[in-house]
């Protein structure tokens, strides 16, 4: 839940502030209606997929196993841009609102004022300097610094309730100014509503939530059960301190100190530390939420790191390079760089992109556990998460029209995920690309049984005796092979040519008199090639494959190969074999004619 904390429970640094600010004195309303939407909108559906993606995959797993094929896998290229948002504006925005607790302490020197960027730039270098070290059993002492960060807020908060109990005319005060701003309670809800998308932030954290499942003890139901009393612990606790804090905020704190400049801006709770419980337990307080949103940034790098090589390789869609940890930690750095430049280390600037991000992902998670319910054959539970799907809907859409720099970010992630995938799928397409291959018994006796290798490849059709018949007379007039040498057809399908990698099964069987090995794969040359350096390796003899040349435009045929995996087979298998095998005379024979 630690994990998961220094995530969510660190942007109480900085919600209560920009709830302010978006709401003013609506603030305690609107928040109360967030807490609802959490608890029985985002809780529900991340409880939904926990239970559907155990191993902490996530939505994005849901997604791309009930959209089979290159739709799926676009999907989650696209996704995926919205991830790196809001894991990219975690850093960023958590080291901006570190830096105004720094540099807002009445103990560091006036001078400093004007830094906001220099030092927020110091504080993500930090970052990845450690992680570029290594980080590993670091992370355990998120536990530590929740904990803490979670006491201290306790106090806060209980001495902030008590002014306000020793001091009625707070609340006096705020209701009189609420029903002057606002006609009716009608009027605060649709207004409340309208303002709820800028207080997204505060649903952080469900994502990471369920992608620490793995970490939970026990066999695979009680690793459910773990996760979701993880989250809801979390969203119970994150409740309670988003309605405390946002009234005592409000109530507590002159409107004009949450704006840029002011003492409470990014800052509303250490606001009230320095000022009730004076500097020096305000200063404990701002290292521990400089701590804690420090390690949020950790949280968000690390969350970043296990993802991309989670899908992207796994695509073919990473370069060999992303395999590795401290490339992807100097690229993400750099990234974190532009964005804090970009926004001048602003906090209440980069909410709408950080909103952005979480929205997208917790809208993708509802529409999966909905189409997952439908599928299912459960309307009765697909029709309330689809309810809360239109919620999260708009409030995505709201944010994006009010504050679009999210969506612009998002898009540039996308776009840059989409052109390096593409590029990466292409360079390493003439990979061998095949994890594991395994022969049934008719298969095996085929190959022991034959003097020499000699397989001809046959895209299968009609599968009737005229279509072998021919194919074994075209090899006798382009190869010179007779029947009598032990010819072997060898077939190959596409299911999906989406997938990068393949476990080949060859099964072999009798038609017609012909004896055939079939097998599935993602990609037809690459099959071939793996089956004849297999059979070389297992056998010690030298195989040979025949084909006849593809008709056609080659650039066709190679977006073909591409795409669906089929395309000018001929060369490519040969390709395949000898970027696989760089000794000549150990290389399968390729015939063409």
């Amino acid at each position: 839940m630690c994990l998961t904390g220094v995530d969510y429970f660190s942007t109480l640094g900085y919600q209560p502030g920009i709830a302010a600010l978006a709401a003013g004195t609506l603030s305690p309303v609107a928040t109360l209606l967030l807490v609802a939407l959490t608890l029985f909108g985002a809780l529900p559906t991340y409880r939904a997929v926990a239970k559907e993606s155990p191993n902490g995959l996530g939505s994005l797993s849901m997604l791309e196993s009930l959209l089979p094929g290159w739709r799926g896998k676009l999907l989650v290229l696209f996704l995926l841009g919205f991830v790196a948002t809001a894991f990219i504006v975690t850093i960023t925005l958590s080291a901006a609102d570190a830096t105004a607790h720094i540099l807002h302490n009445p103990f560091v020197p006036e001078t400093w004022q004007g830094w906001q960027v220099p030092v927020t730039l110091v504080l993500i270098a930090a970052l990845g300097t450690v992680f570029l070290m290594g980080f590993s059993e670091a992370i355990s002492i998120a536990v530590v610094l929740v904990a803490v960060y979670l006491i201290l807020n306790v106090v806060v908060l209980a001495v902030a309730v008590q002014h306000v109990v020793a001091d009625p005319s707070v609340i006096t005060d705020w209701r009189t100014a609420l029903t002057a701003e606002y006609s009716s309670p009608i009027a605060m809800i649709a207004v409340s509503l309208y303002v709820m998308p800028k207080l997204a932030l505060g649903l952080s954290g469900f994502e990471t939530g369920v992608a620490v499942m793995p970490l939970v003890k026990g066999d695979l139901t009680e690793r459910i059960k773990g996760a979701r009393k993880l989250l809801t612990t979390a969203a119970l606790i994150m409740s309670v301190f988003l309605i405390t804090s946002s009234f005592a905020t409000t109530l507590l704190i002159p409107a004009e100190e949450f704006a840029e400049g002011g003492k409470a801006n990014g800052r509303a709770l250490a606001y009230l530390a320095h000022g009730y419980l004076g500097d020096w337990f305000g200063t404990a307080y701002d290292i521990s939420t400089i701590a804690i949103l420090w390690f949020a940034g950790a949280s968000a790098l690390a969350g970043l790191l296990n993802i991309v090589p989670r899908y992207l390789p796994r695509y073919g869609m990473a370069p060999d390079w992303s395999r590795a940890a401290r490339p992807m930690v100097l690229v993400f750095t750099l990234v974190s760089f532009a964005i804090t430049f970009a926004f001048g280390a602003d906090v209440e600037s980069q909410g709408g992109a950080y909103a952005t991000g979480v929205l997208a992902l917790i809208l993708s998670a509802a529409v999966a556990v909905t189409l997952s319910a439908w599928k299912k054959g459960r309307p009765k539970v697909a029709i309330p998460f689809g309810t809360v799907t239109l919620i999260f809907a708009y409030a995505t859409v709201a944010n994006i029209i009010e504050r679009p720099d999210g969506l612009v970010i998002a898009l540039f992630f996308v776009l840059a995920i989409v052109v390096t995938s593409l590029i990466s799928r292409a360079t390493r397409s003439t990979e061998l690309r095949v994890t594991k291959i395994t022969m049934n018994d008719e298969a095996r006796r085929y190959i022991n049984e034959a003097a020499e290798i000699h397989l001809i490849a046959n895209e299968p059709n009609a599968r009737d005796c005229k279509e072998y018949v021919d194919k074994a007379r075209e090899a006798w007039e382009r190869h010179r092979l007779r029947r009598a040498e032990g010819l072997i057809f060898l077939e190959v399908t596409v299911p999906d040519a989406s997938e990068f990698t393949s476990e080949l099964r060859v099964i072999g069987e009798e038609r017609y008199g012909f004896r055939i090995l079939r097998v599935e794969s993602a990609t037809i040359p690459n099959a071939i090639a793996a089956i004849l350096l297999h059979l070389r390796d297992e056998t010690g003899k030298q195989p040979n494959v025949y084909f006849h040349w593809a008709e056609g435009n080659p650039v066709g045929a190679l977006l073909r190969y591409l795409v669906f995996g089929g395309g000018d087979v001929p060369p490519l298998t040969r390709e395949v074999i000898r970027q696989a095998e760089p000794v000549a005379e150990r290389r399968p024979m390729v015939h063409v004619g």
